[in-house]
């Protein structure tokens, strides 16, 4: 039986690879842990404030959008010009001016 004890020990395989696989694997459960710790705290820092949380209401905010839908609903999208920016060395007015009488 000793016998058998003394050939494990020497087996390079128990003595080097096995705890080689347990530090892998274990680490990286480890890590899992500690990540998990890192965006826990993360989502902690990102709650609202109570009062500024009141403040924020999504149901208030689909009624604003409602309200935007429904102004831009009556305007003419279709007819638009592409009018030129000027360069910085370019007076903006004369220049939209001068771009808006050419097309018409």
């Amino acid at each position: 039986m000793w016998s058998q004890v003394r050939k494990l020990q020497k087996n390079r395989t128990l003595k080097y690879g096995i705890p080689m696989l347990l530090l892998v694997v274990g680490g990286s459960f480890g890590l899992r842990e500690f990540t998990q710790i890192r965006y826990d705290a993360q989502k902690l820092k990102k709650k609202l404030d109570p009062a500024l949380e009141a403040r924020v209401n999504n149901k208030k905010q689909s009624a604003i959008l409602q309200e935007e839908y429904e102004k831009l609903k009556d305007l003419d999208l279709d007819g638009w010009k592409n009018i030129r920016g000027p360069r910085p060395w370019e007076d903006s007015k004369e220049q939209q001016q001068a771009q808006l009488n050419k097309s018409t």
